[in-house]
């Protein structure tokens, strides 16, 4: 396995370095064999080089087995036709990584709403300016008075995120909830539902609801325990993970991959964002990075018929869990005081412990 690092902006960089121990501490342990080199994007990479994303790095990505992107800064970059491209986006897009798989669970230990639940969200379309043409953006001011922004859905984005939502809800708890505004986006959103009622003719074992965004949001609010697998349209989906996650105990516990099942391409990106405001403190908590690595592993294991990965996976996992539950274990955002680096080592050090102390 070889895995291209791209630690990025803000509190990337630390965070980052607290998950390689991580996945060091994991690679030692299950004899993975997992090699990684670093690139820079970002700010990093538009010092160096005029833009926050280089060509080279996204064809080196291509020659990877996984990604492991930091946080990007991206309110703050340039211009796009003046270096900064969305880094993120570039990823998803020119490497087709459409499903943004993203989790949110309760851990009994720490204050949260009841869940466990996951949302499947389409990431190469829909309302972002920066994929949803062929040349230019899809935001746009014809006079200094009017914005305009479009929309784009297609057949293959409604039909193959629908049917990895179907897929994952049959590993779980056979429930798929659609989110969608098709009383008010009759022709868009009523696409995307078309695609997904025709996709789950292939799963009759598979409940299927269809709700109101608005109405789910207020529905997470109140009893997220509800819900299983949850698929809808980019945009939609980007807002309901972060209040999932926030909602399950902190956006600091949001993991996260983006991935494609036909090409095997796979990236682990931290849900939430750069935190430039405590760039540089050790106080930044690493836990999304290091739970997305865990399932990017895991993940890798299920398509290629690895154990050995999918026990890393699954031990990370575990390791997290096993050192938030002391509360001195705890960075800042969760009423502790343990830096982001102490927190890593804290973590590797449970990955490294032998299978009879640990239960794997």
């Amino acid at each position: 396995m070889r895995f291209l690092v791209l630690p990025c902006d803000g509190i990337g960089p630390e965070i980052t370095k607290a998950t390689m121990e991580v996945l060091e501490a994991a690679n030692a342990r299950f004899g993975l064999g997992i090699q990684s080199d670093h690139e820079d994007v970002g700010f990093p990479s538009l010092e160096k080089y005029g833009t926050t994303l280089r060509d080279e790095v996204i064809e080196k990505a291509k020659t990877y087995d996984g990604i492991i992107l930091g946080p990007q800064s991206h309110m703050d970059y340039p211009p796009r036709d003046q270096g900064g491209p969305n880094v993120s986006g570039g990823f998803r897009v020119r490497l087709d990584l459409y499903a943004n798989i993203r989790p949110a669970r309760t851990r009994p230990f720490l204050p949260g709403k009841k869940m466990d639940l996951v949302i499947m969200r389409e990431a190469t379309e829909g309302f972002y300016p920066d994929r949803n043409m062929f040349k230019g953006l899809g935001e746009f001011m014809p006079t200094e008075d009017v914005a305009l922004s479009i929309r784009k859905l297609t057949s293959k984005g409604c039909e193959r995120i629908a049917r990895e939502a179907f897929k994952l809800a049959m590993r779980r708890g056979r429930k798929v909830t659609a989110v969608h505004k098709a009383n008010n986006f009759i022709i868009t959103d009523g696409f995307f539902m078309d695609w997904v009622r025709k996709v789950h003719e292939d799963f009759p074992e598979v409940e299927l609801n269809e709700v109101i965004i608005d109405a789910m949001a207020a529905h997470l609010v109140r009893d997220p325990s509800r819900y299983d697998v949850i698929v809808s349209t980019n945009f939609y989906s980007d807002i309901l993970s972060d209040l999932a996650s926030e909602l399950s105990g902190s956006l600091g516990l949001a993991g996260s991959i983006n991935a494609n099942a036909e090409t095997g391409r796979v990236c682990a990106q931290a849900q939430h964002g750069s935190a430039p405001d405590i760039q540089g403190q050790n106080i930044a908590n690493p836990c999304s990075l290091i739970l997305s690595v865990a399932m990017m592993l895991s993940w890798l294991g299920e398509r290629n018929g690895d154990e050995a990965l999918m026990k890393a996976g699954a031990e990370i996992d575990r390791a997290v869990d096993a050192v938030l539950e002391k509360p001195e274990n705890r960075t800042r955002d969760l009423g502790g005081s343990v830096g982001t680096d102490a927190f890593g080592a804290l973590v590797a050090a449970e990955v490294a412990r032998p299978a009879a102390s640990s239960g794997v």
